[in-house]
C-alpha cells in the first residue's frame, strides 16, 4: 500500500466513533496494521484499552487472551504476574501456583488459564501497576491479527488515534 494510499484509510477514521465505525474497519486495520511503525499501533491499543467508549482492559485483554496461542498467553501471562505483585487476590490459585515455579509461565501452564481468571489478574495488575497497559499494548501491537478480534468498535478508535499520529 503507498502512503497516498495508507493516508486515505486513515483519514476516514479521522475522528471515528467506536459507536459507530465504518463498515470496513476489520479489513482497513488489516492494512494499516502492515504498514504503521509497531509503535502507532501500541500507542492506538493503548488508548482503546483507556477508553470509556470500549469494554473494560482487563474485559479486552481476556478476549485478546482467548484467541491467542500458549506462547502468546505465557508472555501476557508473565507480564500480568509481573505487574501484579506478590500477593494475589483469592480465586487466582492456579495464577498463584505459576508464580511458586519463578516469574516464566510455559505454555503449557497458559493453555490451563481460565480467559475469567486472566480478567481478574488484569483487573488486579491494572490497579498494582497501571503501567500494565501499556505493556499489554505493546505486547499485542506485535499481534495485530489477533487485535482484529477486538470488534469494529475499538479497531475504529485504534485506526483514529493513528490517524492522528501519521
Amino acid at each position: 500500500m503507498s502512503l497516498s494510499n495508507l493516508l486515505g484509510v486513515l483519514q476516514q477514521y479521522a475522528g471515528a466513533s467506536p459507536s459507530n465505525p465504518p463498515a470496513n474497519a476489520q479489513q482497513d486495520f488489516q492494512k494499516v496494521a502492515q504498514q504503521v511503525p509497531q509503535e502507532h499501533l501500541a500507542s492506538g491499543l493503548a488508548e482503546a484499552f483507556n477508553s470509556n467508549q470500549t469494554p473494560a482492559f482487563p474485559e479486552m485483554l481476556s478476549n485478546l487472551f482467548s484467541q491467542s496461542n500458549g506462547q502468546q498467553r505465557a508472555g501476557i501471562l508473565s507480564q500480568l504476574l509481573g505487574a501484579a505483585g506478590p500477593s494475589l487476590p483469592g480465586g487466582l490459585g492456579a495464577l498463584a501456583g505459576l508464580l511458586k515455579g519463578g516469574a516464566t509461565v510455559t505454555p503449557q501452564q497458559a493453555e490451563q488459564i481460565s480467559p475469567e481468571a486472566v480478567q481478574q489478574l488484569a483487573a488486579h495488575a491494572q490497579q498494582n501497576n497501571p503501567s500494565i497497559v501499556e505493556q499489554a499494548s505493546n505486547f499485542y501491537a506485535q499481534h495485530p491479527q489477533l487485535v482484529q478480534g477486538l470488534g469494529a468498535g475499538a479497531l475504529a478508535l485504534i485506526m483514529s488515534h493513528i490517524s492522528r499520529r501519521v
